[in-house]
């Protein structure tokens, strides 16, 4: 997969993950300059190519002069939840819209999420546009696929973890104690969660909206609901 991007770049360095090949705009700037040298440090491979180059490698126009070869995106195995001490997971069940799930990864890794996880089939999956919308903090955290998510959930829940689903008849948000370990299930675009799923959370919570609103775009509720985790593990004031 190439991803691209400058802080894209920035994001993959900090956090060590493996490239095939780096490629550089030669419009130089000081910019690209600054990360020619971060990567001379790293010993990792790279060349000088002109931009039409980098606009075929990333089908993109956008590429800030800078576009990165990782190989395939590898996801995480389930089993490393096993290991975390308090974990706060981030459940999609059936996302589409690149663009969204790029969004929730960024809100997840600002707000403390230890890995989000999302079905093998009839699901959006780790793409040059999610890595970009997320501005690299993708490489922050842990995706993982799992086969089926009613099934994951079950077994979560053997580990201590309560799941609750965001749904329109939950309770609100805020009446509902998240100090503990948690994941937050956030459904489809068009259709929510799945019943199945539905019916495997421990409960449901919702946000309440006036003005006759039916609903927010997801990863607006997922900002939402992920920084009431945040807030009440942290112990702010009200």
């Amino acid at each position: 997969m190439k991803v691209y991007g400058r802080n894209v770049l920035k994001e993959i360095l900090e956090n060590n993950v493996n490239v095939k090949m780096i490629y550089f705009s030669n419009v130089s700037s000081k910019s690209i300059e600054k990360l020619i040298e971060l990567v001379k440090e790293k010993r990792l491979p790279f060349t000088i190519a002109n931009n039409r180059i980098l606009e075929k490698l990333s089908n993109e126009k956008k590429h800030q002069g800078v576009v990165i070869d990782i190989g395939d995106f590898e996801y995480k195995d389930e089993s490393i939840i096993e290991k975390m001490e308090k974990p706060f997971l981030v459940i999609l069940d059936q996302i589409q819209d690149p663009h969204n799930f790029g969004a929730i990864i960024r809100t997840s890794v600002a707000a403390g999420a230890d890995a989000l996880v999302i079905p093998k089939n009839n699901s959006v999956k780790v793409t040059p546009t999610v890595v970009k919308v997320s501005v690299g903090t993708l490489f922050k955290t842990n995706i993982i696929e799992v086969t089926n998510i009613a099934r994951f959930i079950e077994k979560i829940k053997t580990l201590g973890i309560w799941v609750y689903g965001a749904a329109m008849d939950g309770k609100e948000y805020f009446k509902v104690d998240l100090k503990k370990p948690v994941a937050i299930v956030l459904g489809n675009e068009g259709n929510g969660i799945r019943e199945n799923v539905k019916n495997k959370c421990d409960d449901l919570i919702s946000i309440p909206m006036k003005n006759n609103v039916e609903s927010l775009n997801v990863s607006v509720s997922a900002g939402i609901l992920l920084y009431e985790v945040y807030r009440q593990n942290e112990n702010f004031n009200s």
